[in-house]
């Protein structure tokens, strides 16, 4: 990133629609700012806790309800942790899913099956296969970290009332199951409105959109609602998030693989 910042280029930074990008970047430089400035607004709420509900939809509009529980632990110089708790229905009761995001190499991911008491741990090449039976990859379940892509600017644009940054980042890891995802963030606060999913032969895969965002501590945005719709098979899974608590004093034990057999 360059250090001579053109008064010019420091406007729009004052105004707070820009991040701290030179009007002579490059379409990759800014790409990154932008991921860059929308991570460093998300950073320092230590750890969270949540409810939610997944609505599974199949192609004709049947649903199946599910009632599950999240907890986030930031780790410094690293990803986050993440336990997913299955509450409702029974068949799924006290299934557990912890994952390790990290900033390079392969994420940790493990699943507990209490039918068959025992953690099951996911293969990197199973990555892009559904997380239990919903459109969310298990490489959408794990933190979006900035060293995960890289980026490419494209253009402003408006999108429901909102206007956003378009940017495209593309995983670096060779076993993602996407070969890019074009990202609209909005420019008052860098939440993430909508993300295109394009699969390996390039096409239209998903689309995910995140809805009714609250602040909590003064800073952090989460949305009460995500929305994911596959274009290719016409399913779609909706995520409603509620209970929100931060800094709640969990530790790395409360995410350890033990942890999952405890899950209740």
């Amino acid at each position: 990133m360059k250090t001579k910042i053109s008064l010019l280029a420091i406007l729009p930074i004052l105004s707070g629609l820009l991040p701290l990008t030179a009007a002579t970047d490059t379409p990759e430089e800014k790409g990154l700012a932008i991921a860059t400035e929308a991570d460093k607004r998300d950073t320092g709420f230590k750890d969270s806790s949540s409810e939610l509900i997944m609505i599974l939809r199949n192609r004709h509009g049947q649903e199946s309800i599910r009632d599950m529980r999240n907890k986030t632990l930031e780790v410094d110089n690293d990803g986050d942790k993440t336990i997913i708790i299955f509450n409702k229905p029974r068949d799924v009761k006290g299934t557990a899913f912890l994952s390790f995001t990290h900033k390079s190499g392969q994420d940790d991911q493990w699943l507990y099956l209490p039918a068959l008491k025992r953690v099951k741990r996911i293969s990197s090449n199973n990555k892009s296969g559904p997380f239990m039976g919903s459109e969310f990859a298990y490489e959408d379940i794990a933190s979006q970290e900035v060293e995960k892509y890289t980026y490419k600017y494209l253009r402003d644009e408006e999108y429901e009332g909102h206007a956003c940054f378009v940017i495209e980042r593309y995983p670096v890891d060779k076993k993602s199951g996407y070969t890019r995802q074009v990202v609209w963030f909005d420019k008052a606060e860098y939440r993430v409105q909508k993300v295109d999913y394009y699969d390996r032969k390039n096409d239209l895969r998903k689309t995910l959109t995140s809805k009714n965002y609250q602040q909590y501590l003064n800073q952090y945005w989460r949305p009460d609602e995500m929305h994911m719709v596959n274009h290719q098979t016409g399913k779609s899974t909706t995520l409603i998030w509620n209970n929100y608590k931060f800094r709640n004093g969990f530790t790395k034990r409360d995410f350890d693989k033990n942890s999952l057999k405890r899950a209740r």
